[in-house]
């Protein structure tokens, strides 16, 4: 193992440094923040035979430029079907190779999706706020956001050959034009047609979004009610509603608390997906009762951990792979050590 050092060429808006997330904290005011999307995170740094909260980067639609002064390191881009341009090849995202000194590595938005993310097979060496490497964007917090001349350094920088090649994109990590909430906590502020709206209206993500949230295009919901509520705690995929009537979806930067009513809460199991969707991308919301997202979360959380352990095995080495399809002329006889001819 050794050091590898890399330069940002590039990096749009919303670049940044993040991990697994600043858990147990939003009592005193924190933000969890982490990944928009924590499954195709996680599948980055699974399949690559990381801790899956290992900290890598979070690619935005703005794209991302590195180039390898020294050193060697394999990574893996997972997330959206962004395309990756590495030595001079171009790929689509989900996939594991090698980066070595003097090449390029860029990832720039392909036919779906807003977010990807960058694994490495060692240790990104960065700065962590309250014990994670997560980027707080609207501070800065964390990790911090990437930007054109930064440098980077990768410590106990590994090349996985065994690993390298495509890694499976699960239909769960593909935006999808429905995603399934339980409705309220405060949709008792709302009228029967608003609540009728929320169900059946024809919304529409918009360019108003970052990781705090996503205010929506769609039909005026405003609350049927003086807006004198207390502040409260809210929770990732929280479907705010402020006095102008327009339904702001809550994501990874979210305030901890808020005074607005919440008509509705996406079930967390949904939001990979919903993340995924581009501005101008229809969506519609379909409620179910608690018990419904109960079980839908215990069964998604399942299949995830299912998919995890299916990617974490090595593919092996060139050789044990062309092993495996069988392209030698004979085998060998494991007593004698001769060639015999295959039958």
């Amino acid at each position: 193992m050794s050091e590898v050092l890399l330069s940002v060429t590039f990096a749009g808006p919303h670049v940044s440094i993040q991990d697994g997330g600043r858990h147990g904290l939003m009592r005193y005011g924190v933000p969890s923040s982490g990944p928009m999307d924590r499954l195709s995170f996680a599948a980055a740094n699974v399949a690559l035979g990381n801790e899956a909260d290992t900290p890598g980067i979070e690619v935005s639609m703005g794209g991302l430029v590195l180039q390898c002064l020294s050193g060697a390191v394999s990574f893996a881009v997972a997330g959206g079907g962004f395309i990756v341009d590495h030595a001079e090849q171009k790929r689509g995202s989900w996939t594991i190779a090698t980066l070595k000194a003097g090449e390029k590595l860029a990832i720039r938005p392909g036919p779906w999706g807003s977010w990807c993310y960058l694994a490495f097979a060692g240790v990104l060496q960065t700065a962590t706020w309250l014990g994670s490497a997560s980027t707080h964007m609207m501070s800065g917090f964390g990790g911090g956001r990437l930007g054109a001349g930064q440098q980077l350094t990768i410590g106990n920088a590994a090349k996985r050959e065994e690993r390298e090649g495509d890694i499976p994109c699960p239909v769960s990590a593909r935006p999808r034009s429905a995603v399934r909430v339980v409705m309220g906590p405060q949709q008792r502020f709302f009228a029967a047609a608003s609540i009728t709206a929320l169900q059946s209206g024809a919304w529409r993500m918009t360019d108003a979004w970052d990781r705090m949230g996503v205010r929506l295009a769609g039909p005026m919901i405003a609350p049927d009610a003086t807006l004198d509520m207390p502040s409260e705690p809210i929770v990732r995929g929280s479907v705010q509603v402020a006095g102008d009537g327009v339904a702001t979806v809550l994501l990874a930067d979210h305030q901890t608390t808020g005074g607005y009513p919440k008509i509705a809460t996406v079930l967390d199991c949904d939001l990979d997906a919903f993340v995924q969707l581009r501005p101008r991308d229809t969506i519609a919301f379909r409620p179910v009762s608690p018990r419904e997202a109960v079980d839908i979360a215990r069964s998604a959380a399942m299949r995830s951990a299912n998919y995890y352990r299916v990617i974490a095995k090595p593919k092996g080495t060139l050789d044990q792979r062309l092993m495996r399809e069988n392209l030698v002329d004979g085998v060998v006889d494991a007593v004698a050590g001769s060639a015999e001819p295959a039958i």
